[in-house]
């Protein structure tokens, strides 16, 4: 397995190597060994505590989505089909804040997203259907959630598909600029 850097600061795309031959294939999909190693934090496999897993169907938008106080970090991977995943960075301080990056997910490839805690993500379907797979380092706490519009204007971004369905929820989430005020007060 390969751990790749991005263009976000601390994202990394973990990257299997698939054996394949005349029955199919098999891939390690995750090494927590390698991921502690790349880190450089021993154990922070272990501290993811809930894997969860959603299915859309071609064209739908989820997101923009992330939680607030100590944020959460999280694997993605897309299981079945192939998906078009966008990260936010929100954090306060860091060298790419307010900067997005987007990666295509497939169950070709087996890429995955590591996203440390303080990102925006959201991502659409690219196939008839795709599976999304999430392992994340603590569980979810609703009264946490944030959401930034899938189309805010300012953060543009362009989704390869016409949007076929959000739900009412990521119909009527803020503006980054909303957002963005409350995590970086004026002076």
């Amino acid at each position: 397995m390969r751990i790749e850097p991005t263009d976000l600061a601390d994202v990394v795309v973990l990257a299997p190597e698939p054996f394949r031959d005349e029955r199919g294939l098999f891939t390690r999909t995750f090494d927590a060994e390698e991921f502690d190693t790349h880190l450089g934090v021993p154990g922070a496999a272990a501290a993811f505590v809930q894997d969860s897993q959603s299915r859309s169907v071609l064209g739908v938008v989820r997101g923009l989505h992330g939680r607030g106080g100590r944020g959460e970090a999280k694997l993605v991977r897309c299981a079945h089909g192939a998906v078009y995943d966008v990260l936010v960075d929100i954090r306060p301080g860091s060298p790419t804040f307010g900067a997005r990056q987007a990666f295509r997910l497939d169950d070709e490839l087996f890429h995955q997203l590591y996203v440390p805690p303080g990102f925006l993500h959201g991502f659409q379907a690219l196939t008839t259907t795709a599976d999304v797979c999430y392992r994340i380092d603590r569980p979810h706490d609703p009264s946490e959630d944030l959401a930034v519009a899938y189309d805010d204007p300012e953060l543009a971004i362009d989704w390869p598909l016409p949007v076929s369905v959000v739900s009412a929820r990521d119909a009527s989430a803020g503006s980054w600029a909303r957002l963005r005020a409350t995590l970086v007060p004026a002076h």
